[in-house]
């Protein structure tokens, strides 16, 4: 699959990108992973702030591209980070790591399952290095979004 393939079948749309609309983005991915790690927090608003970093890094990532999800389509969160191997170069082991927390992220939210502090450890450490990547990937190869 590529990203011209996703956009063909509708799962992206183009996007005119401003260096504001990637750098608004980080830094809200940015806060959400500073609010995930507050634990007076519950667990559950934890793993949702790291994973909302974890999204937001993605969708920094596709627009780095000239694209962003469909929304009107369902699956947006599960395109865009699926997506993240071809946008920035991401492991496909890494991603499926990711796509792991957002159907635990999905259970949650949909059906009420609590998230053990083990799954929050996960989603933050992943929040983390995610951030880290696409930082260093942008610097690299769009340098204009920096």
């Amino acid at each position: 699959m590529t990203l011209e393939n996703l956009l063909k079948i509708q799962s992206l749309v183009a996007f005119q990108t401003k260096r504001d609309d990637v750098q608004r983005l980080l830094a809200a991915a940015e806060r959400n992973l500073n609010d995930a790690a507050i634990t007076a927090i519950s667990d559950e608003n934890r793993f949702d702030a790291a994973y909302k970093c974890v999204m937001q890094c993605a969708m920094a990532s596709l627009l780095a591209h000239g694209y962003r999800t469909s929304k009107s389509k369902p699956g947006h969160h599960q395109t865009a980070i699926q997506a993240l191997p071809l946008t920035v170069g991401l492991a496909p082991k890494t991603m499926v790591v990711l796509d792991g927390l957002r159907k635990q992220r999905n259970i949650a939210d949909y059906d009420g399952d609590p998230v053990s502090p083990t799954a929050v450890a996960e989603c933050i450490t992943q929040a983390e290095r995610l951030l880290s990547h696409v930082r260093a990937w942008l610097a690299e190869h769009h340098p204009a979004f920096c």
